[in-house]
């Protein structure tokens, strides 16, 4: 573990570069980003089958994020000329490199999710 010296070099740079890190994890640390990349991540996949692997996610709520990332160059969108036309998503090389992230994330989740829930019990407990 880094010395305090390191920390707060750390966390000084960190406050610098705020500006162009925020606008960055603002597209990829929404409610559903994560899993979308993660169903698509294996193969490129229909907007319904998305859909269906998302359980909860609204047709808005995904017809937006799949805008969205694809606008970044996380997804690509392919109209396969069909009937009725039919529309593939597919993730890019830019939304594989975020594969080691997310999976590091996930892991950490996992690991820690029961120590987070007991925080939680234990400040809603100490709260009137």
């Amino acid at each position: 573990m880094p010395d305090d010296t390191d920390l707060h070099a750390l966390s000084d740079q960190a406050m610098l570069d705020v500006p162009r890190i925020r606008p960055v994890l603002d597209k990829i640390a929404d409610k559903w980003t994560i899993m979308i990349l993660t169903v698509l991540c294996p193969q490129p996949a229909r907007f319904n089958a998305i859909k269906r692997r998302l359980d909860g996610i609204t047709h808005k709520s995904l017809a937006d994020a799949l805008k969205r990332l694809e606008r970044h160059g996380l997804v690509t969108r392919t109209v396969i000329p069909t009937t009725p036309i039919g529309v593939v998503y597919a993730i890019t090389p830019l939304g594989h490199s975020l594969r080691g992230p997310f999976e590091a994330l996930c892991s950490w989740a996992l690991a820690h999710e029961r120590a987070m829930a007991d925080a939680a019990a234990t400040y809603d407990r100490s709260r009137p």
